[in-house]
C-alpha cells in the first residue's frame, strides 16, 4: 500500500476480483481472523449494499471490508456505522481536502449533495445478545459513479479530485477509522454521535424518511443515545431505528 504503514492491529489483503469483500472477510472471520484484518479488491463480481441491493463495482473505486470484534450488545454494534462514517469522512478530507462532504442518516456520504460512499454493516451473533464480529464494509466512489440510483451519486473524480487509488483512500480510511474506533470503545458513543451530527446532512430541517412499507414526513431533530434518528411530527417525537432519509418533498 505505498508502503504506508497502518495502525496496528490493521493489515491489508488485497484481490484484483472477488465476489464480494463482506463475504471473503466473513469467511476469514469464520475460520479465526483477528480484529482489523481488512479485505479490498479491485473488482467486485457480486457487491451488495443495504437492503441487498446490488453494488455496481467498476475498477477505480474502492471496495472494501474491516473485521471489528466488538464487546458489546447488538444494538451498541450498530454504531459501528457511524465510527465508519466518520473514518470515511477524515479520509476524504485528507485526500480530497477541497470536496466537502456531510452524512447522511444512516450510514452515506455525500458530497455536493450526491451520493459518494456507501456503509454497509454485516453482524454475525454467537450466543445472547452480543456479536461474534462485524463486517464494516465501505464503498467509495473515486473514478465513477453509477447513473440511475434511489439516490443521486457522484464521485471524487467528478467533483474535481482525480486520480486517487483505491489503496491510498484505504489506508487513509483505516487510519481514521482506528482514531474513531478507539474514541467509541473508550469513551462510548457519545463523542461519535456528537462528531456526526455535526457533519449531518438536514438536521433541524424537514425530510422523508422512507421504511420498507411507510414513507414519513417530519424535521430531523436529532440522534439518540443508540443512533436511531428521532423524526419531529405534529403528533410528536417519533424514534426510528432503520430506515433512509432524504430531502423534503417540494410542496
Amino acid at each position: 500500500m505505498k508502503g504506508e504503514a497502518l495502525p496496528p492491529p490493521f493489515r491489508l489483503v488485497a484481490y484484483e476480483t472477488i465476489g464480494s469483500t463482506n463475504d471473503e472477510l466473513k469467511r476469514l472471520a469464520r475460520d479465526g481472523a483477528g480484529e482489523g484484518l481488512v479485505v479490498i479488491a479491485e473488482r467486485q463480481t457480486a457487491g451488495r449494499g443495504r437492503r441487498g441491493r446490488a453494488w455496481v463495482s467498476p475498477l477505480g473505486n474502492l471496495y472494501s471490508s474491516t473485521l471489528v470484534r466488538p464487546d458489546c450488545r447488538a444494538a451498541s454494534a450498530a454504531q459501528l456505522g457511524f465510527v465508519a462514517a466518520l473514518g470515511v469522512s477524515g479520509a476524504i478530507g485528507e485526500v480530497a481536502p477541497h470536496v466537502a462532504t456531510c452524512c447522511k442518516w444512516p450510514n452515506d456520504l455525500l458530497a455536493n449533495g450526491k451520493k459518494v460512499s456507501g456503509i454497509l454493516l454485516e453482524t454475525e451473533m454467537v450466543a445472547g445478545d452480543r456479536p461474534d464480529f462485524v463486517i464494516v464494509g465501505v464503498g467509495v466512489n473515486l473514478a465513477s459513479s453509477p447513473r440511475d440510483t434511489p439516490y443521486p451519486a457522484t464521485s471524487l473524480a467528478e467533483e474535481g479530485a482525480p486520480g486517487i487509488a483505491p489503496a491510498e483512500m484505504a489506508a487513509a480510511f483505516i487510519r481514521h477509522f482506528a482514531v474513531w474506533l478507539a474514541t467509541w470503545r473508550n469513551a462510548g458513543f457519545a463523542p461519535i454521535r456528537e462528531a456526526w451530527l455535526t457533519r449531518a446532512m438536514g438536521l433541524g430541517e424537514p425530510v422523508q424518511v422512507r421504511l420498507e412499507r411507510d414513507t414519513l414526513d417530519g424535521r430531523f431533530l436529532d440522534l439518540d443515545e443508540d443512533g436511531a434518528l428521532l423524526l419531529g411530527q405534529p403528533d410528536g417525537r417519533r424514534r426510528i431505528a432503520a430506515g433512509e432519509i432524504f430531502p423534503a418533498r417540494a410542496a
